[in-house]
């Protein structure tokens, strides 16, 4: 487990643009039963979080469409929360950072570690708004 002074700006660079930081198995639950479309992020300390991940999470959010709700669980830190969404996230193994879209509480959209990382956070903004033009 990271101490939480050190994750603290990581969780404020999602939570300052609306993300809902959830700590808890049931929070999760909660958050994808939830009617509408939901975007869960797995922050992480790794360095693609930070140089990829979180601003392209951000700069998805510049579009015309957009979730309905934006929330977030810290790998490394929120054991039960992580675990949580990522039996949501099934079959895709778990990797952090990640991002998924859900809608009326089934997955819709992933992007994986792979996906993230070595990517521009642009593209993966754009990515993201793709699927939001699509199913938000």
């Amino acid at each position: 487990m990271y101490p939480e002074e050190m994750v603290k700006p990581m969780r404020a660079e999602l939570s300052d643009v609306g993300f809902q930081e959830l700590y808890s198995a049931e929070a999760v639950e909660t958050a994808l039963k939830q009617k509408g479309t939901t975007l869960v992020v797995v922050n992480s300390v790794c360095g693609c979080a930070a140089r990829n991940a979180r601003p392209g999470a951000k700069m998805s959010l510049d579009g015309a469409k957009k979730p309905d709700q934006l929330v977030t669980v810290f790998a490394g830190v929120d054991k039960d929360a992580v675990d949580a969404a990522r039996e949501h996230m099934f079959p895709f193994p778990p990797s952090s950072p990640s991002m998924a879209l859900f809608k009326d509480g089934e997955l819709v959209h992933m992007l994986e570690r792979h996906h993230i990382e070595g990517r521009p956070a642009e593209m993966i903004a754009e990515n993201l708004k793709d699927a939001y033009n699509e199913f938000c």
